[in-house]
């Protein structure tokens, strides 16, 4: 077989073999196949597409190019969330501990920031000590002990998808829906988990910024899902403000942590209960959504879930103070940004709210960018509020050193819309839920 026959083919439209395309990875994987055929790879892919069969395959292939953990000894259902990120987005922190003291094991490998959104590994790394290089042993002891780990994609865990992201960068052709799910489900996978939720945003601070675009990607993924014997729902959120008042990193993980108390932002709590609530039903706890959301809301106002955190904070390694409030990382300087005329907040262009907090320093314009724990924004007003001329929209935190906060500053008055009328409705939290019938699932 030759590289350049599956390319023609792919070029020309044809569907291609899972023999094929297990024969790119694996030359991707083993360095055999050069980079700018790959790269011809993924162009083909991007403007010829993939049929479900071949996503399936590409998934596959990637998740095979390197270690599927195996937890199958552990007596109990294995379940993990994953988002397609947004601004203020830190609900692994509320859900991981939630779902893992109603009874669930919880392997979670996830990612950094990158643009605009937020990643949680750096919201995590902002809890001094905290370790999120855990080897598979590491990982595999906290897992089986504690209930949940959170960490970062390993060497050995879908090395095809690191491989091909980096191509799928400089290529521009990151927005493939088929390249998408192969790159979340290969490493999600690789958790050996037996479910997943999904959580697709849609709105102006998500990848997909209409229902439509989510809804493909969702659909795609349940059915690549289904098709490799994981049960998996998607449910399609709102993104078109931030989640929660807090947008950073330390910042963030103080509000989570709010939040496990009975104490965070409304918006935030039903979220993490909504999602933690299918991961219970997902991984067969429970029957109904009904009585998986009753259990999540106990494991909330018990406290158990917030001594879960805790467990998971001191078996990977973090300063366990940061639970009373003290250890994370503040910013010296705030300045805030307040409206510049009276009436109502209509629209919040959210990725420009996310890219001012990378401006001072809580995210990365580039992967090889320092983090600033501390920077970041507090929202003082989302959409549907009553706002007077010099009211705070949003205070800006930040540090000495490279935050830009002029640009920051002007990126908000930018994003908030205010209006002398009043919008007919506040955004949805809960847009939809799509779930896998019983041909795309062959568990």
């Amino acid at each position: 077989m030759r590289a350049v026959d599956v390319l023609k083919r792919k070029k020309l439209g044809q569907e291609l073999s899972s023999e094929e395309i297990r024969f790119l990875i694996d030359g991707l994987t083993r360095g055999e196949i050069p980079r700018y055929q790959l790269s011809a790879f993924l162009m083909a892919v991007y403007f010829r597409g993939m049929t479900d069969e071949e996503t399936a395959a590409l998934t596959e292939a990637m998740l095979r190019s390197g270690v599927v953990l195996d937890f199958s000894d552990l007596h109990g259902p294995k379940v993990d969330k994953h988002s397609t990120g947004g601004v203020g987005d830190k609900t692994s922190l509320v859900i991981a501990p939630l779902a893992a003291s109603a009874g669930l094991f919880v392997p979670m490998i996830t990612g950094r920031g990158l643009g605009h959104s937020g990643g949680t590994l750096d919201k995590l790394q902002s809890i001094p000590g905290f370790d999120v290089h855990l080897d598979e042993h590491a990982f595999r002891r906290v897992v089986s002990t504690v209930g949940a780990a959170i960490i970062g994609q390993t060497k050995t865990i879908a090395p095809a998808d690191r491989k091909l992201y980096a191509l799928r960068d400089v290529t521009s052709t990151i927005e493939s829906l088929p390249l998408i799910t192969g790159s979340i489900l290969s490493k999600k996978l690789a958790e050996g988990i037996s479910g997943l939720v999904l959580d697709v945003k849609v709105g102006s601070g998500a990848f997909m910024k209409t229902r439509e675009e989510a809804t493909a990607l969702a659909r795609l993924l349940l059915v690549t899902a289904g098709t490799m014997g994981t049960r998996t729902v998607a449910l399609l959120t709102d993104m078109s403000q931030p989640l929660g008042a807090q947008v950073g990193n330390a910042s963030e993980v103080e509000e989570a942590i709010a939040a496990l108390k009975g104490e965070g932002p409304d918006d935030l709590t039903r979220l993490s209960l909504q999602l933690t609530a299918h991961m219970l039903v997902v991984g067969g706890l429970y029957r109904t959504l009904e009585e998986a959301i009753r259990r999540a809301e106990e494991e909330l106002r018990s406290g158990r879930g917030l001594e879960k955190f805790l467990e998971i904070v001191k078996a990977q390694g973090g300063n366990p103070s940061v639970v009373d409030g003290t250890g994370l990382a503040r910013a010296r300087s705030s300045k805030a940004v307040r409206a510049q005329r009276d009436g109502f907040v209509t629209a919040i262009e959210t990725e420009g709210v996310g890219t001012a907090a990378m401006l001072l320093g809580a995210g990365r314009e580039r992967v090889e960018d320092a983090i600033d724990p501390g920077a970041g924004l507090v929202v003082h007003n989302k959409i549907g509020d009553e706002v007077k001329r010099g009211d705070p929209l949003v205070t800006l935190q930040y540090n000495d050193g490279r935050a830009r906060v002029a640009d920051a500053e002007r990126r908000i008055v930018q994003s908030y819309t205010i209006s002398e009328e009043a919008p007919n409705e506040r955004p949805e939290l809960l847009i939809e839920i799509l779930e896998q019938n019983d041909r795309e699932r062959t568990t």
